[in-house]
């Protein structure tokens, strides 16, 4: 397996974490989304994601996009251990929690969203960080209250084993941090987040531990 991937890109730290607690091995391809104007915008790029966007995962002729489509095919390809439970409204319930993050909060703080506000509407980095916390604040509130609703002091998001909930959560917090979000008010979040981050498949995926941090 090639990965394409970007270190701070939360989508693909999803991906590494995912690898990780799977146990699988895969060929890291850097795509740096701000260097030379943006690798990902390049033709031989786009000719792998016609979106230009990251991660992008080759397995032999196949190319495969998009983080939430990925971890699918990883789930059904190599199904232990489970990222999803088997009981159909467990894993909605899952799929919610991980939609709040992946549909609501990420796409407003995607890099492309926030140089049009700096490009467009004049906005500082102070502009920027409210822009961000208003919306990451606000989804992270919504992921406080399924946890309360459904979490019951478990060590992970939905149990006690990681999934695809936590794979999504904390790459979020990581981006809440970057961007000042005040998580206090965040009891379960925080809980979960400060667990997770003492297993070693979501510590060896943080961004800093990747080749091309910088």
């Amino acid at each position: 397996m090639k990965f394409h991937g970007y270190f701070r890109s939360s989508s693909s730290y999803r991906l590494r974490i995912a690898f990780n607690l799977k146990g699988l091995d895969y060929q890291f391809v850097p795509v740096h989304l701000v260097r030379d104007g943006g690798q990902q915008k390049t033709e031989a790029y786009k000719a792998l994601n016609p979106q230009g966007l990251v991660p992008t995962l080759e397995v032999g002729e196949t190319v495969l996009t998009q983080s939430p489509a990925i971890l699918e095919w990883l789930d059904e390809t190599y199904p232990e251990p489970a990222l999803l439970p088997s009981d159909p409204t467990e894993k909605a319930h899952v799929r919610a929690f991980a939609q709040v993050i992946g549909c609501e909060i990420h796409p407003l703080q995607n890099l492309r969203v926030l140089s049009y506000l700096r490009e467009n509407y004049d906005q500082d980095q102070s502009g920027i960080e409210a822009w961000c916390q208003r919306w990451i604040g606000d989804g992270l509130a919504a992921c406080e209250a399924l946890l309360e609703r459904h979490n019951n002091g478990a060590a992970y998001c939905f149990g006690e084993t990681p999934g695809l909930a936590d794979i999504y959560l904390i790459p979020q917090v990581f981006s809440a941090s970057r961007f000042k979000v005040d998580l206090s008010g965040l009891p379960n979040v925080t809980r979960i987040a400060a667990h997770c981050e003492n297993l070693s498949a979501f510590a060896d995926a943080h961004p800093t531990k990747q080749p091309d941090f910088e």
